[in-house]
């Protein structure tokens, strides 16, 4: 069916159609009414929606990254628009299309992980290659879908796998400048660094996170990283410096203490890491925001780049 996107939704429009529930919460009015408040998605933006004086345990099949059919009126308040919603129903056996809903990355990640793990099984180091090869084909099913974060870069379906395959491109130029470049050991730290935020983050086949894992908020997916790592290397009786210097890349890769690395990088390949991984994160955070913009325009401040506003320029000196 036919249905009107969110970004063009008016005050008083009358709104049939599937969306995402990318946000829920059952909250309580102040006259101890209990209503449902949160946010409906699709490719094109978000808006809040509420339904009004539900009764307890009512709607329980709704949850964040539930795809659902709605009824309602747009209406405002404190000028932003919002959804009244009247009916809604998980959508299980509905047609609808997927690609409408949520944000993709713009690449056949099917095609994508194949090239990945063809460079792997290249590898002449066996313990790079074998550590690497038995993780890539392990998450095979979930790095097809999963986004690489649940609200900043690459937050979108098969986010992760746009991200390693950009920082992959990034890697092997640079691995062309520098002749002191170990290829396989940053090839390797690419693919891998971020791997365990399939198990750090609970995301769905549409790539939506709706929380983090149990092991996800207490370890993080550095020392996930390295756990499966160090677990592979002793099963198959692989080499210990290596395994410890693939460990390392994982573990140093944020830096920083206060983003999670107790170690600072103590080789090229994980400096390199390091650096290639935010250079994607800041291309991409760039990229999102200012595609947003009218040429000349200027974004709200945006948090993750330390709170600047972003300037869309009239001029286009894009050379293909």
């Amino acid at each position: 069916m036919d249905q009107k996107e969110i970004k063009s939704f008016e005050v008083r429009d009358n709104i049939v159609g599937f969306y995402l529930i990318s946000a829920f919460n059952v909250k309580t009015s102040s006259n101890d009414k209990l209503y449902l408040d949160m946010t409906l998605q699709d490719k094109s933006g978000d808006i809040n929606a509420k339904l009004w004086n539900i009764e307890k345990n009512e709607h329980e099949t709704l949850k964040a990254g539930a795809v659902v059919k709605v009824k309602g009126t747009v209406t405002s308040w404190n000028d932003s628009p919002q959804f009244k919603i009247t009916k809604i129903r998980v959508a299980e056996i509905d047609e609808y299309d997927i690609d409408a809903l949520v944000m993709a990355a713009p690449i056949d990640t099917e095609e994508v992980y194949q090239e990945i793990l063809a460079l792997v099984q290249s590898f002449s180091n066996e313990t790079i290659r074998i550590i690497t090869e038995t993780i890539l084909e392990r998450y095979y099913e979930k790095l097809l879908t999963h986004p690489a974060a649940k609200s900043n870069h690459h937050s979108i379906r098969g986010g992760l796998l746009y991200h390693i395959q950009r920082m992959l491109k990034v890697g092997k130029s640079l691995s062309v400048i520098y002749d002191a470049v170990d290829k396989e050991m940053l090839y390797s730290g690419i693919i891998l660094h971020d791997i365990e935020k399939i198990n750090e983050m609970d995301a769905n086949h549409l790539g939506v996170v709706s929380d983090y894992t149990s092991e996800g908020k207490l370890l993080g997916h550095l020392i996930m990283g390295i756990k499966t790592i160090d677990k592979i290397a002793e099963e198959k009786d692989l080499d210990e410096e290596i395994s410890m210097m693939m460990q390392h890349m994982i573990l140093s890769h944020h830096y920083e203490p206060e983003f999670g690395s107790p170690k600072k990088p103590m080789f090229l390949e994980a400096e390199l890491l390091h650096h290639i991984d935010i250079i994607d994160a800041r291309v991409y955070d760039f990229e999102e925001e200012t595609g947003k913009l009218e040429p000349g325009g200027f974004s709200d401040p945006i948090w993750t780049l330390d709170r600047r506003r972003l300037y869309h320029s009239k001029y286009s000196g894009k050379q293909n």
